[in-house]
């Protein structure tokens, strides 16, 4: 809250003092924000209401997989097999998914990457891709191996709208029936305990060496404590954040 209040205080007197203000050159760019951290740790669940807070679309590589996989493409079919199987896709997969989606109009001011990237060659590819075009903000979501295959393995959703529950967290009124539309509920095969914790491992692996890349560079990594309140969390990440970020992204 505090450095959102000094964001509009930086642009409002400024505007007061002559209608212009003074940035430097990483003022004026684009920022992009990484969430990171193992699945589970709650970078789904900030990004929405981050990306309304900031005014900047968030884009989940989960989500840009399903809806290849629910439209039958090319790309989404190859992507089922490594979901189903509890791996990561290829990069060359995950890279051409992306950054058709990055290119568009509403990503010019900026964007929210949940679950990107994931692994260093990706980051690597994402910093040739940005270059020196773009602030970048990791932010890491850290949560022990309990507490991330109880969430996960408890998540349903239903078939017809998609409304998510959790069978010990906010179970439906009637087992395995959607409250909201009598839908059938279902639980994903990678939510399935088995996977989880084989997702866990490929993350350990595969996803981890990311908090040393982008500690390597100054100010972008911020931690999070992920096994706090939902609420507590979000200002967390909301004091991480840059203090221009709030008024410049609007």
């Amino acid at each position: 809250m505090i450095k959102q209040l000094i964001g509009y205080l930086f642009v409002f007197s400024a505007l007061f003092a002559g209608g212009s203000f003074p940035m430097n050159s990483s003022q004026n760019k684009p920022l992009v924000i990484l969430l990171m951290g193992p699945p589970g740790a709650g970078k789904g669940t900030h990004a929405g209401p981050l990306s309304q807070h900031l005014s900047l679309p968030h884009i989940s590589t989960g989500d840009l997989f399903r809806e290849n996989i629910r439209n039958q493409t090319p790309l989404g079919k190859k992507a089922k097999e490594y979901i189903d199987k509890g791996l990561l896709g290829p990069d060359e997969l995950v890279l051409d998914m992306l950054f058709c989606r990055i290119a568009k109009d509403d990503c010019k001011n900026g964007y929210i990457l949940d679950g990107f990237p994931r692994t260093l060659a990706q980051a690597k590819a994402l910093d040739q891709r940005l270059k020196k075009s773009h602030r970048v903000l990791a932010v890491n979501f850290h949560l022990d191996d309990a507490t991330i295959i109880e969430r996960i393995s408890g998540r349903i959703v239903c078939k017809e709208c998609g409304s998510p529950y959790h069978t010990k967290h906010n179970p439906p009124q009637k087992e395995m029936v959607c409250d909201a539309c009598t839908g059938q509920l279902y639980q994903r095969d990678d939510d399935k305990e088995e996977i989880v914790r084989k997702r866990l491992e490929v993350y350990r692996e595969q996803t981890a060496p990311l908090i040393k890349h982008y500690s390597a560079q100054k100010g972008v990594l911020k931690q999070i404590d992920s096994k706090n309140e939902k609420g507590q969390v979000f200002n967390d990440v909301l004091e991480a954040l840059p203090a221009d970020s709030f008024a410049l992204s609007r």
